[in-house]
């Protein structure tokens, strides 16, 4: 079978490369071992933001008497909150599935490898194709002595199948994937407690948002132990390299993942085989630069972390900059509707030189939509003085750039 593209793996980087190549005419085969979606749609982005969803739900309606609402919400079942996450997952699913059948992408639902630079052989065929692309997607990162066994050390992708909640959980590593799940256990009243490695909460955040993020877990009950990691694991009692003793119901290992790269030269590689940025919007982004060849600032890739509240990012941190830059902070306080909402905890944060930002930083409700005009200034060189020509609506949570932007002198 001929075809001028053979894509292998169909997440992301796949999918969108698939309908992006058949509809300017090219022959496209797909193969997908699994799920269309990838890790994004089936173990990682939509359904913890499902399970996000419920939880903060749940947390809402406990202060439901403060809004002046009487109800008995105290209870929950979390067996229906997990099938409330697969009808979701599904839905989307089966929605991708005739997007890329529409497009005239031939899909084939079978493990893939590649014999050489022009053949890719699924189920006892060869399929010879002009190029081929690789977005094999990554895996869970296994640590020494944390190997995964799906009952008491589990990964993100055995997280996703709990049918009921445990009474605690460690948590190893607070990036992303760490940070989302003790969020989503806290809310359901699991004791939550993590273990990071580096000197704060979330490594790759701004400093001050690492801190921000420390004051809100220790409000909510949340331990953390920072410079710290499992030592060794007896009788299901973990040991932490400073001689501290936890006894969880299970252990969620939240260490990243891993490129899932095959071995062949003169072939394409797209999304987390790449080792580089390990986030969908990253390789959907280097697809569309690849097939429709329109570029985008790599070094401007947005990270967000959500839950309650959001935290968002781009550009320079703190860490990174020298004292030609100017920092400005506004409190999520100074927002009518965040009072209005109960969500007052979070900042706006703005690292700036000569008239231009080069970094921002948010914590707070609506985190991941109020950065994107930040990251259109920051990406288009707007300055700071024509942003403040913008007129921005009252009561939101976007005036606060404006309030921001004000600041700056």
């Amino acid at each position: 079978m001929d075809f001028e593209y053979g894509i292998i793996g169909g997440g992301p980087a796949g999918y969108t490369a698939g309908i992006n190549l058949a509809k300017q005419g090219h022959s496209v085969v797909l193969f997908e071992k699994n799920k269309l979606g990838g890790t994004c749609m089936n173990s990682g982005c939509i359904p913890t933001k499902s399970f996000l969803h419920s939880a903060e739900i749940f947390s809402n309606l406990q202060k439901a008497e403060e809004y002046g609402i009487k109800a008995d919400f105290t209870d929950f079942n979390f067996a229906l909150v997990a099938e409330k996450k697969d009808k979701t997952v599904e839905k989307i699913r089966k929605a991708l599935e005739l997007t890329v059948k529409n497009a005239g992408v031939k899909t084939i639902y079978a493990e893939a490898c590649i014999k050489d630079k022009n053949t890719v052989i699924a189920e006892n065929t060869e399929y010879k194709v002009q190029h081929i692309i690789a977005a094999c997607g990554s895996k869970p990162k296994e640590l020494k002595g944390l190997e995964f066994d799906g009952e008491f050390i589990l990964s993100s992708d055995d997280v996703l199948n709990l049918k009921k909640l445990p009474e605690s959980v460690l948590i190893v590593g607070s990036g992303a994937i760490g940070t989302e799940w003790a969020r989503i256990f806290s809310a359901f009243g699991v004791e939550v407690t993590i273990t990071e490695l580096a000197e704060h909460l979330i490594p790759t955040a701004d400093i001050e948002v690492s801190k921000r993020i420390e004051r809100i877990y220790k409000q909510k009950g949340i331990k953390f132990y920072l410079n710290d990691c499992v030592e060794k694991i007896e009788n299901k009692t973990v040991k932490l390299k400073s001689g501290t003793e936890i006894t969880p119901e299970i252990i969620l290992v939240a260490a990243g993942r891993t490129p899932i790269c095959p071995v062949c030269n003169d072939i394409t590689v797209l999304g987390d085989s790449c080792g580089e940025i390990q986030l969908a919007h990253y390789a959907i982004h280097q697809a569309k630069e690849y097939t429709l060849g329109i570029p985008f600032e790599k070094k401007l890739t947005p990270s967000v972390i959500y839950g309650e509240p959001e935290i968002a990012w781009a550009g320079l941190r703190e860490q990174d900059i020298d004292e030609s830059y100017t920092k400005i902070m506004l409190p999520i306080t100074a927002l009518g509707k965040s009072w209005c909402d109960d969500a007052t905890d979070g900042f706006i944060k703005l690292i700036t030189k000569n008239d231009l930002i080069y970094g921002a930083h948010i914590i707070s409700k609506e985190a991941s939509a109020l950065l994107h005009t930040l990251l259109l200034a920051m990406q288009q060189k707007i300055t700071v003085d024509k942003l403040k020509e913008m007129c921005f609506a009252h009561p939101t949570y976007s005036e606060g750039i404006f309030e921001a932007i004000c600041r700056i002198k």
